[in-house]
């Protein structure tokens, strides 16, 4: 009976990995995705859905990858009339029992001085640091470049037609590149 348990967990952790799901002690991250680059973009961003049921308040105070120089974890706020893409220093909050989205125009994981491009339907990985649940490594697939979301798109586009939002981002996260980024050596 003991083999079949283990076979049984095996093969449950096997179908977790596959599933686009990442489970983190009781902490859950859900669908990550990231979009193409745009041409020669040096920046990228990924977005998933963070679910906490450690029994605890907990933070996401880093993350971690090798597709870039530098990551960091974003969120857009209002200034003066204009929203501007800034660096959440003290984390991304993920109450117990919730969930707390990362998406365009929101909270997200920021690659910059990225290596190489990211490609359509690719992966990489990367490492999410929390507070309390520690490091947990997940996979990102990138979708189109006009994605707007990591769900399934049926094959005809992830971005409505009427809904510019991401060509925004993607624009603001080429200008912070600009402004912030220094010179590649």
């Amino acid at each position: 009976m003991y083999t079949f348990k283990s076979l049984f967990a095996a093969t449950a952790l096997a179908a977790m990995t596959f599933s686009g799901v990442a489970l983190a002690g009781d902490m859950t991250i859900s669908q990550p995705w990231a979009r193409a680059s745009a041409g020669m973009a040096k920046a990228g961003a990924a977005f998933m859905t963070l679910h906490n049921d450690t029994g605890m308040d907990d933070t996401l105070i880093a993350a971690k990858s090798d597709v870039a120089t530098r990551v960091e974890l974003h969120t857009h706020l209002m200034e003066d009339g204009v929203m501007k893409m800034r660096e959440v220093k003290d984390g991304i909050p993920v109450k117990n029992g919730a969930s707390q989205d990362l998406k365009p125009g929101s909270y997200h994981v920021m690659f910059m001085g990225l290596k190489a491009p990211l490609q359509e339907n690719s992966t990489f990985p990367v490492t999410l640091v929390f507070e309390h649940a520690g490091e947990k490594s997940i996979v990102v697939e990138v979708k189109g470049p006009g994605a707007m979301s990591g769900a399934m798109s049926g094959g005809k586009g992830d971005m409505a037609p009427h809904n510019m939002d991401g060509m925004d981002h993607m624009k603001q996260m080429q200008q912070m590149q600009k402004t912030t980024m220094p010179p590649m050596k």
